[in-house]
Order: structure tokens, then C-alpha cells, then sequence
């Protein structure tokens, strides 16, 4: 092979080191230690007290008693809600998100927004530069037209590529510092109807009311500041949130962000995992666990606990991370894990029931993306109501999915196996 000639061998160096620069941070595990996570004395009980007081001392999310909670499944239950919120505003929007995309509804949320902005209400909107690259731009210049402030989280610097892949994948709207969403949801029109085809997604989303909402404005508060400068203040963001009358959850904001060492988000899904006595349902739109977490799962399930684990099926939009969390199916069949692969079309939940009393609601998967390398959000809820609902939505998720059975899976061609192996390498990534 022939050396680059003369004048093309500086830029070739540079690129190189380049090259190598982004990938010692980038693919390097950001963890100090390389060994998993061990619990010293006897874990919570998720339905007790104990095991709140223990996520908040690891994560430094506050317990907040008395909040409200309504669970939306699927486009056709979480628009409407989405816009009348909204529309009910009357001093604020904050609205946050990854994917801002195209169709219908792109438009319908852009009107509602601008409707408020006009009313004189302060809207603000922040829009991931990564994930809303395939927006219309004419929608935030009607945004930014109407009186709206718009924000591109972390746009592309050329001193800054390192950073590319640490993303806000938070889904927010809090209006009025009162009432807040998240969830999985993107706003485009995949996201739309009821999962009946492969053109519209499967996805969750919960809309709370209470003194829960400050910890989504927080989470709102601290990528905007970044994004902006601008530190949120006042009664339309942040006035008295009084506990709801009858309302007996207790519920956590638990927010990460990208950073060396380990994560809220991480310390609270192993906590979850560790403590779980009886039972876990995870439903993950990526499942492409580290070692660790692969481990942590296999030990619960050797223990008695009945785990269920259901992920998106052939219909995944990436099928590069379905093909590197497949690497993992091995070690958690052999253990007495059940998987099970969602058939109709994509599922993009994100959802964990413990025992029946502890879950987790928001935009985080089962991947390294969302435990080290994207801010990230999600709502801890103690309350065994909420729980059986979302275990029953698990349900009904599991009439439509095929369970992976060891026999069969560990007869599966030697081309899959490599392809899944091959794939551990970047699974850091995924």
C-alpha cells in the first residue's frame, strides 16, 4: 500500500490522532472500576420507606409525598392529553425532547405552543440538536416567529466532537410548574395511533400533578441553563406545590448526566435490581446490557425472583442494538430469566415494575447510551396501584410477543452468534 503523498500526510496524522482521541474517552467504559456493584448489607424492601430514603441518599432525588399520576399508552391516549396540557397553560411551557421529527402532529404541537406564546404565556422549548435534525426548521422559526424561545441543545463544535454522542434524551413538559409529562414519547408521527402497524409505534407516558413536578422542572431548569445561560425563576416555573388531597404515591425525579464514574441512573437501576424479592417486569425499547447488569440480573433470577424481560422484536428500528443485547440472552435464559420479543411494531417504552410496588416511567433504556453517556430522566413511583397498571399494560404487551426458548435459541445459526459477539466491542456506544 502506497503512503499517502506529501501534502496529504498532515491532515491524514491529525485525522488519525483525532480518530484515536474520540475513541479513548468515547469507548472506554467511563466507570473507574471495571467490576460490577455489590450491596453490604441486606437490600430495601421496594415497597418500604427504606428503599426510597436509599435511592434518594444514592441519586440525591427528594421524596415527594402526595402526587398524582395518570398512566397514557400509545399515541391515541398521550396526544390529546399532551395538547390540552398545553393548552391549559397560564404563566408557562417548558417543553423538552429528543425527537422532534415530521407529520401532522409535529404541526399540531408547534400551533399549540405558538397559541400560548401569543396568549403572552412564556414558552420554552428545548430541541436536541442530534435527535431533531430531521425536524422542518420552518417549525422553529414559526416557533421562534410567535414569540416562543427555542433552543438547539450542544449543536455541532468542532472542538467539541468528543461530546456528540452526550445527548439530553429527557422528554419533558411541565406547564406552570404544576403538571408535568414524560416518557418515552418523541413528537413525530410514528408516535402516533395505537400501535396497530408497523408505520406507528408502542410507547408509554405519564402525566403527574403535585410537588413531583418540581423534579421535572429541575430537570428541564438544568438543560436549559446549559443550553441557554438562563436560569428559570418565579411562580410560572417553580411556585408551592402542595401535596394533592387522596393522593398516597410517593414518587422520585431521578436525572443523570454523561461523566466519569458512575450515574444516577445506573445506581438506581441496580439498586432496583439487587432489591427486588419477588418479581421484575422491564420493558426496554434498547436492551443492550454491560456485563455488570447482565450479572445482576442472572443473580436475581438465581435467587427466586421472577424477571421478564421484554424488548422490540423484528420490527426494532435498530436492529444493530436488538443484534448486540442478543449477546446477552445466553447467560440470562441459562439463569431462569424470561425474554420475550414485541412482534407488532417498534416498541419504544420505557418501564420497570418491582415486586409489584416500585416503578420506574421515563426516557431511559437498558443500554450504556442511557446509563453513561446521555442526560436522562425518569419518574420512581412507590405505589402498588400504578404498579398493577403498568403490569397490566406488561400483559397485554405480552399477547402480542414471542418468548425466546433456550432450546431453540441456542440452535441458532453460527452466523448470528458471531454477529452478536462481534458486536460487545461497540456495545459501549450503542
Amino acid at each position: 500500500m502506497k503512503a499517502p503523498p506529501a501534502r496529504l500526510a498532515y491532515p491524514v496524522a491529525i485525522g488519525a490522532l483525532g480518530t484515536a482521541w474520540y475513541a479513548s474517552d468515547s469507548l472506554r467504559h467511563r466507570r473507574d472500576q471495571g467490576s460490577g456493584y455489590r450491596l453490604d448489607n441486606d437490600p430495601p424492601d421496594p415497597a418500604d420507606r427504606e428503599f426510597l430514603r436509599t435511592a434518594e441518599a444514592l441519586t440525591a432525588a427528594p421524596i415527594a409525598e402526595g402526587s398524582e399520576i395518570e398512566l397514557l399508552v400509545n399515541g391515541d391516549a398521550i396526544f390529546p392529553v399532551f395538547l390540552e396540557t398545553i393548552a391549559s397553560a397560564s404563566r408557562a411551557v417548558n417543553l423538552l425532547t429528543y425527537v422532534y421529527w415530521r407529520g401532522d402532529i409535529a404541526h399540531d404541537v408547534a400551533d399549540a405552543l405558538c397559541d400560548k406564546a401569543k396568549e403572552g404565556v412564556e414558552v420554552n422549548v428545548l430541541l436536541d440538536w442530534v435527535g431533531t435534525l430531521k425536524m422542518d426548521t420552518r417549525l422553529i422559526d414559526q416557533l421562534r416567529e410567535c414569540g416562543a424561545n427555542v433552543a438547539r441543545f450542544r449543536p455541532l463544535k468542532p472542538y467539541a466532537l468528543r461530546r456528540l454522542d452526550n445527548r439530553t434524551h429527557r422528554k419533558l413538559l411541565v406547564v406552570d410548574g404544576e403538571v408535568g409529562m414524560t416518557g418515552g414519547v418523541g413528537i413525530a408521527d410514528e408516535w402516533t395511533g395505537d400501535a396497530q402497524d408497523p408505520d406507528h409505534w408502542r410507547d408509554t407516558h405519564v402525566r403527574v400533578r403535585g410537588p413531583v413536578v418540581r423534579g421535572l422542572q429541575g430537570a428541564f431548569a438544568e438543560n436549559w441553563l446549559e443550553a441557554t445561560g438562563a436560569v428559570l425563576v418565579g411562580p410560572g416555573h417553580l411556585p408551592d406545590l402542595a401535596p394533592r388531597e387522596g393522593a398516597t404515591a410517593a414518587m422520585q425525579v431521578v436525572r443523570s448526566r454523561a461523566g466519569v464514574g458512575d450515574t444516577n441512573i445506573e445506581a438506581l437501576m441496580f439498586l432496583a435490581i439487587a432489591a427486588a424479592r419477588r418479581s421484575i417486569e422491564l420493558t426496554a425499547a434498547y436492551f443492550a446490557p454491560r456485563p455488570a447488569f447482565t450479572a445482576a440480573l442472572c443473580e436475581a433470577a438465581e435467587r427466586g425472583v421472577r424477571i421478564r424481560i421484554l424488548v422490540p422484536g423484528a420490527e426494532g428500528d435498530k436492529q444493530i442494538v436488538r443484534a448486540a443485547g442478543r449477546e446477552s440472552y445466553d447467560e440470562l435464559l441459562e439463569a431462569g430469566v424470561q425474554l420475550f420479543e414485541y412482534c407488532p411494531t417498534m416498541l419504544h417504552a420505557k418501564s420497570m415494575v418491582v415486586d409489584g410496588a416500585w416503578s420506574s416511567i421515563g426516557s431511559v433504556n437498558f443500554d450504556n447510551r442511557s446509563f453513561q453517556l446521555q442526560d436522562e430522566a425518569t419518574l420512581g413511583v412507590q405505589d402498588e396501584a400504578f404498579a398493577a397498571e403498568l403490569t397490566a399494560q406488561f400483559e397485554r404487551d405480552l399477547e402480542q410477543s414471542e418468548e425466546i426458548d433456550l432450546g431453540r435459541w441456542s440452535d441458532r445459526r453460527w452466523r448470528r452468534r458471531l454477529t452478536e459477539k462481534s458486536l460487545t466491542l461497540i456495545r459501549r456506544e450503542l
